[in-house]
Protein backbone atom coordinates (compact mmCIF):
# COMPACT_ATOMS: atom_id res chain seq x y z
CA UNK A 1 0.00 0.00 0.00
CA UNK A 2 1.91 3.24 -0.69
CA UNK A 3 0.28 5.64 2.02
CA UNK A 4 0.15 4.72 5.62
CA UNK A 5 -2.99 4.18 7.22
CA UNK A 6 -2.84 6.80 10.21
CA UNK A 7 -5.07 7.16 13.41
CA UNK A 8 -7.39 9.64 11.49
CA UNK A 9 -8.34 6.81 8.74
CA UNK A 10 -8.61 4.69 11.38
CA UNK A 11 -11.17 6.99 13.50
CA UNK A 12 -12.98 7.74 10.46
CA UNK A 13 -13.45 3.89 9.55
CA UNK A 14 -14.57 3.66 13.14
CA UNK A 15 -17.34 6.39 12.42
CA UNK A 16 -18.43 4.44 9.35
CA UNK A 17 -18.38 0.84 11.14
CA UNK A 18 -20.75 3.01 13.92
CA UNK A 19 -22.88 4.12 11.55
CA UNK A 20 -22.27 4.24 7.62
CA UNK A 21 -25.11 6.26 6.92
CA UNK A 22 -23.45 9.29 8.74
CA UNK A 23 -22.96 12.27 6.30
CA UNK A 24 -19.11 13.22 5.34
CA UNK A 25 -20.24 16.70 7.02
CA UNK A 26 -21.51 14.71 10.59
CA UNK A 27 -18.28 12.72 10.53
CA UNK A 28 -15.89 16.10 9.43
CA UNK A 29 -17.40 17.94 12.30
CA UNK A 30 -16.77 15.00 14.82
CA UNK A 31 -13.22 14.87 14.21
CA UNK A 32 -12.56 18.08 13.44
CA UNK A 33 -11.48 18.25 10.28
CA UNK A 34 -12.71 19.03 6.61
CA UNK A 35 -15.47 17.51 4.83
CA UNK A 36 -13.03 17.23 1.86
CA UNK A 37 -10.54 15.21 4.12
CA UNK A 38 -12.83 12.99 4.94
CA UNK A 39 -14.36 12.06 1.44
CA UNK A 40 -10.60 12.10 0.04
CA UNK A 41 -9.52 9.32 3.34
CA UNK A 42 -12.78 7.33 2.64
CA UNK A 43 -11.96 7.07 -1.50
CA UNK A 44 -8.32 6.26 -0.39
CA UNK A 45 -9.35 3.45 1.84
CA UNK A 46 -11.48 2.13 -0.60
CA UNK A 47 -9.30 2.52 -3.88
CA UNK A 48 -6.51 0.36 -1.55
CA UNK A 49 -8.95 -2.52 -0.37
CA UNK A 50 -9.09 -1.22 3.48
CA UNK A 51 -13.03 -0.42 2.91
CA UNK A 52 -14.09 -3.11 0.54
CA UNK A 53 -18.21 -2.49 0.61
CA UNK A 54 -20.62 -0.79 3.33
CA UNK A 55 -22.47 -3.10 4.59
CA UNK A 56 -25.56 -2.99 7.51
CA UNK A 57 -25.30 -5.18 10.77
CA UNK A 58 -27.53 -7.73 10.70
CA UNK A 59 -29.30 -9.70 14.31
CA UNK A 60 -30.04 -13.20 12.90
CA UNK A 61 -31.79 -14.02 15.66
CA UNK A 62 -34.35 -10.80 14.48
CA UNK A 63 -34.48 -13.00 11.11
CA UNK A 64 -35.67 -15.83 12.71
CA UNK A 65 -31.89 -17.52 12.85
CA UNK A 66 -31.75 -18.17 16.36
CA UNK A 67 -29.19 -21.43 16.23
CA UNK A 68 -25.60 -20.67 15.33
CA UNK A 69 -22.98 -23.62 14.99
CA UNK A 70 -19.58 -23.91 14.82
CA UNK A 71 -17.95 -26.54 12.53
CA UNK A 72 -14.42 -27.98 12.18
CA UNK A 73 -13.86 -29.97 8.92
CA UNK A 74 -11.77 -32.68 8.03
CA UNK A 75 -10.74 -32.69 4.58
CA UNK A 76 -8.73 -34.95 1.77
CA UNK A 77 -5.63 -33.04 2.19
CA UNK A 78 -5.43 -31.58 -1.41
CA UNK A 79 -8.90 -31.00 -1.67
CA UNK A 80 -9.23 -28.17 1.03
CA UNK A 81 -9.75 -25.16 -1.12
CA UNK A 82 -12.15 -26.92 -3.61
CA UNK A 83 -14.21 -27.93 -0.26
CA UNK A 84 -13.72 -24.36 1.13
CA UNK A 85 -15.05 -22.58 -1.80
CA UNK A 86 -18.65 -25.21 -1.97
CA UNK A 87 -19.19 -24.06 1.61
CA UNK A 88 -18.52 -20.03 0.93
CA UNK A 89 -21.71 -21.01 -1.62
CA UNK A 90 -23.92 -22.33 1.38
CA UNK A 91 -26.58 -19.90 2.38
CA UNK A 92 -26.54 -20.04 5.84
CA UNK A 93 -22.73 -19.98 5.97
CA UNK A 94 -21.05 -17.23 7.48
CA UNK A 95 -17.43 -17.54 7.45
CA UNK A 96 -15.39 -20.20 6.51
CA UNK A 97 -11.83 -20.00 8.05
CA UNK A 98 -8.45 -22.17 6.31
CA UNK A 99 -6.72 -22.94 9.89
CA UNK A 100 -4.06 -24.94 11.22
CA UNK A 101 -4.72 -27.73 13.60
CA UNK A 102 -6.54 -30.19 14.13
CA UNK A 103 -9.12 -29.69 11.40
CA UNK A 104 -8.41 -27.95 8.32
CA UNK A 105 -11.43 -25.37 8.05
CA UNK A 106 -13.92 -23.72 10.43
CA UNK A 107 -17.37 -22.67 9.34
CA UNK A 108 -19.54 -20.47 11.37
CA UNK A 109 -23.44 -21.66 9.77
CA UNK A 110 -27.14 -19.68 11.01
CA UNK A 111 -30.06 -21.76 11.42
CA UNK A 112 -33.81 -21.18 11.89
CA UNK A 113 -34.20 -24.73 13.83
CA UNK A 114 -32.62 -27.99 14.73
CA UNK A 115 -33.93 -29.65 12.01
CA UNK A 116 -32.36 -27.04 9.49
CA UNK A 117 -28.95 -27.54 11.21
CA UNK A 118 -29.33 -31.44 11.00
CA UNK A 119 -30.15 -31.35 6.85
CA UNK A 120 -26.64 -29.30 6.47
CA UNK A 121 -24.87 -31.38 8.98
CA UNK A 122 -25.64 -34.22 6.95
CA UNK A 123 -25.06 -32.48 3.90
CA UNK A 124 -21.88 -31.72 4.55
CA UNK A 125 -20.59 -35.15 5.27
CA UNK A 126 -21.85 -36.36 2.11
CA UNK A 127 -19.33 -33.90 0.67
CA UNK A 128 -16.91 -35.39 -1.20
CA UNK A 129 -13.17 -34.96 0.13
CA UNK A 130 -14.98 -34.24 3.99
CA UNK A 131 -13.40 -37.24 6.04
CA UNK A 132 -14.82 -35.62 9.45
CA UNK A 133 -16.40 -32.91 10.97
CA UNK A 134 -17.01 -31.38 14.50
CA UNK A 135 -19.66 -29.33 15.30
CA UNK A 136 -20.13 -27.35 18.45
CA UNK A 137 -23.57 -25.23 19.36
CA UNK A 138 -23.34 -21.75 20.28
CA UNK A 139 -24.89 -21.31 23.71
CA UNK A 140 -24.80 -17.51 23.79
CA UNK A 141 -22.74 -14.84 22.12
CA UNK A 142 -20.67 -12.68 23.91
CA UNK A 143 -19.48 -10.46 21.63
CA UNK A 144 -19.92 -11.07 17.98
CA UNK A 145 -18.08 -8.24 15.86
CA UNK A 146 -15.17 -7.80 13.28
CA UNK A 147 -14.45 -3.92 13.18
CA UNK A 148 -11.87 -2.07 14.15
CA UNK A 149 -12.38 -0.24 17.64
CA UNK A 150 -9.89 2.62 18.94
Amino acid sequence: MPEKIDYLDIRIISELQEDARKSLREIAEKLGVAEGTVYNRINKLRDHGVIERFIPVVNFSKLGYDLTAIIGIESEGKHITEVEKALARENNVTAVYDVTGEFDAIVVVKFKNRSEMDEFIKKLLSMKYVKRTYTMLVLNVVKETHGVRL
